[in-house]
């Protein structure tokens, strides 16, 4: 489990560090630019990260399956399995992601301007001089098969995961079994809803604006909130965290009476 989180944290390093260095750059500069070549990097790595982000959420719903149904087989994910597993994520993702985005690099584009605060493929295609519609059906069954087919071997997952929980005696023992998923649970709703509000459509002439709002969800909140959401499930984090109220709040007393 903490080889998946390490990896989901490294992966949220980069997706992040994909966009947000530019958009502060951007903010701060009266030119708001970027090169046709950066643009194009920039929404390779974007949905790349992305997708490679969504095959680990689903291979570590697997890994907690195989550690509650069926725990005396979990030796079977050794460092090795693990290792080929993550590597298969990132394999899996180059070849989903390069096809569309090499398409849409040779596109003939009307205007230099996007509507976005990153690169994006709908604000791309939005800008293309010619009929981008049969692309689009293309980026919508790249995205419903990378994103759907994940979520559903996660609900899956979950779905044994559960009905196996429900059926230990103890409730001292359920509510430990429940502790390991919450977390990986909640990570997973808000990554695969923001996701298939942006991406898993066919239709793309909704309003960039709310797209926009979307983005943010994607690009900002979600990684800032793992984090805090795997951390806060841990106890000694926990733990830490009282004892560093505990002195704050006792140097602040010191202080105070000084």
């Amino acid at each position: 489990m903490y080889f998946f989180l390490n990896n989901l944290s490294f992966f949220d390093i980069l997706f992040t560090t994909t966009i947000a260095p530019k958009l502060l750059a951007c903010l701060l500069e009266e030119r708001k630019t970027i090169s046709f070549a950066g643009c194009i990097i920039q929404t390779y790595f974007y949905f790349f990260l992305g997708t490679v982000e969504f095959i680990l959420l689903a291979v570590m719903s697997f890994d907690r399956y195989v550690a509650i149904c069926k725990p005396l087989h979990y030796t079977i994910m050794n460092s090795s399995v693990c290792f080929l597993l993550v590597l298969g994520c990132w394999v899996g993702a180059f070849l989903s992601v390069l096809c569309s985005t090499v398409v849409v690099s040779r596109l003939p584009y009307c205007t230099e301007e996007i509507s976005h605060f990153f690169c994006d493929i709908t604000p791309l295609l939005q800008v293309a001089c010619i009929d981008t519609h049969f692309i689009e059906m293309i980026n919508f069954f790249l995205s419903s098969l990378v994103v759907l087919s994940s979520l559903v071997l996660t609900t899956v997952s979950y779905t044994y995961t559960i009905s196996t929980i429900l059926q230990i005696p103890s409730a001292q023992g359920r509510q430990k079994a429940f502790s390991t998923c919450a977390s990986h649970i909640t990570v997973i709703s808000i990554a695969y809803g923001s996701c298939i509000f942006m991406y898993v459509r066919p239709n793309q002439s909704h309003s960039l604006d709310f797209d926009k709002v979307t983005a943010v969800l994607t690009t900002v909140v979600t990684p800032l909130l793992n984090p805090s959401i795997y951390s806060l499930r841990n106890e000694k984090v926990k733990e830490v965290l009282r004892e560093t109220m505990s002195r704050i709040i006792s140097l602040h007393s010191k202080g105070t009476r000084h």
